[in-house]
């Protein structure tokens, strides 16, 4: 059985999900990370200034995207990608095998920027320098649209930025449907930490293979935070929503 858990990025959910993992007691972990990644998120927490350097020779466009995504975490009193960390730690901790399912990002960044029609490349740093000014409240208000009809929302994604549509979600969520079903070869209890907009097409991958999986969405898992805790959680705009 593979559990999928929505997350969001940038937000304080560390507390739900070792929940869960206490509950599930899975035998492996996988999260939404590519080994570059994991090693960025370590380095940010361990030596700053090497990852503000490092950080000078990524693509332009993930920068930015990058930077948006650290900007709305600070206002939620986190870094982004901590609920990641947090699956990480648990796994390790507990001597499960950890999979980083997702593609390499820097690659995918490049290809996706070199494929990008100009008029979309347009649209898209228009709306990134936007969203550097996108309050709280605000995400809250775009997480409440996305929940409604996520249908709607990805299809005004497509519209709007067809390339990041197939890139950074369609082609992500295949790539990442293909490593849990690997894993699954070997492991009977797997949950795996994706951002939440994967959840329906990771779903609908793993049932056209007939793998069983469950499902936690974003909802739910803000619902299991402590009460004591920020249980906010948010994603992207829909102006600037890389997930």
């Amino acid at each position: 059985m593979i559990t999928l858990i929505g997350t969001g990025h940038v937000f304080n959910l560390s507390p739900a999900l070792l929940a869960i993992f206490e509950e599930k007691q899975p035998d492996a972990i996988g999260v939404e990370l590519d080994q570059e990644r994991y090693q960025a998120l370590l380095l940010r927490s361990t030596d700053p200034d090497r990852y503000k350097n490092a950080k000078k020779n990524l693509p332009a466009i993930y920068k930015m995207l990058a930077s948006f995504q650290e900007n709305i975490a600070q206002q939620y009193g986190v870094n982004a990608g901590d609920e990641m960390l947090t699956a990480i730690n648990y796994g390790q901790s507990h001597q499960l095998q950890v999979a980083f399912i997702d593609t390499n990002a820097q690659t995918l960044f490049i290809r996706m920027w070199k494929t990008m029609p100009f008029t979309e490349k347009f649209r898209l740093l228009l709306s990134g320098l936007a969203g550097f000014f996108v309050s709280k409240k605000r995400v809250e208000e775009e997480l409440k649209h996305y929940e409604q009809n996520f249908d709607a929302y990805i299809e005004e994604i497509g519209k709007k930025f067809p390339t990041i549509k197939r890139t950074l979600i369609d082609e992500r969520n295949q790539h990442m449907a293909n490593n849990l079903i690997e894993l699954h070869q070997n492991h009977q209890r797997i949950i795996a930490c994706v951002g939440d907009g994967h959840i329906p097409g990771l779903s609908a991958l793993l049932t056209e293979k007939q793998i069983p999986f469950e499902t936690i969405r974003l909802q739910e898992l803000q619902a299991r935070q402590p009460i004591n805790t920020d249980s906010s959680a948010a994603h992207f705009t829909i102006e600037y929503k890389p997930v």
